[in-house]
């Protein structure tokens, strides 16, 4: 069920800081954002394939769709023709199929390079120097993509001081590599923070948050 008043409260929080909030509707049934969709969301984010491709279908066309999940290489073709942002993208392989898979569909997708910031190591992502070499390679062959942010998650810790050195760390990265600007790569995007850091990734830079509990309840 839509917490509403939440909803709003968080639309208003993110109204100062002029930072976009995708809700994140995995495993929640298409009448729970059809309600949200009502109250003016447009921005969604599903964790699983087969289910955001079932949703898109049952949905209206203006939704924006972002894949937030751990997206394996062979079924980037499924979402390549909707999809609005790919957030999780963790290595120059799945760049590189997502980039084949958009020049069949003759589109350009919009993708965030997932960064490794948090000290677990089931997060998947891009370390330090793997970010390098992605950043200083040659990317002008992937013509169909676009790399318009990073993205990166905390370690699972109520240590909020952990959190905020792990979300600068992310910001300083996103410093680092801003200047790169080329036809396929023009950082503007930093998607940290979810239903229980958001506020603080917020203050460390974040400009995008994916919150789900706190609008749609627990799962």
């Amino acid at each position: 069920m839509i917490n509403t008043k939440h909803y709003e409260n968080i639309k208003e929080e993110l109204k100062l800081t002029n930072t976009l909030l995708v809700a994140v509707s995995k495993t929640k049934p298409v009448e729970d954002i059809e309600a949200l969709y009502r109250l003016g969301q447009r921005d969604f984010g599903e964790n699983y394939v087969q289910e955001l491709v079932d949703k898109q279908s049952a949905l209206p066309e203006d939704i924006r769709w972002h894949f937030i999940g751990h997206l394996q290489s062979n079924k980037a073709k499924y979402i390549v023709p909707f999809v609005h942002l790919i957030h999780g993208v963790d290595s120059f392989k799945l760049l590189q199929e997502i980039n084949k898979q958009a020049h069949k569909a003759n589109r350009i997708i919009d993708c965030l390079v997932q960064v490794h910031i948090a000290e677990e190591e089931t997060k998947f992502g891009f370390d330090e120097g793997e970010l390098k070499q992605l950043f200083t390679s040659d990317l002008s062959g992937l013509t169909n993509i676009r790399i318009v942010g990073m993205m990166g998650m905390a370690s699972f810790s109520d240590n909020k001081e952990k959190a905020r050195g792990e979300f600068r760390r992310l910001k300083s990265f996103f410093e680092v590599y801003k200047p790169l600007v080329t036809s396929n790569c023009v950082l503007s995007i930093i998607s940290m923070g979810m239903s229980g850091d958001y506020i603080l990734a917020i203050e460390e830079g974040s400009t995008l948050v994916r919150i789900g509990s706190l609008l749609f309840g627990k799962r």
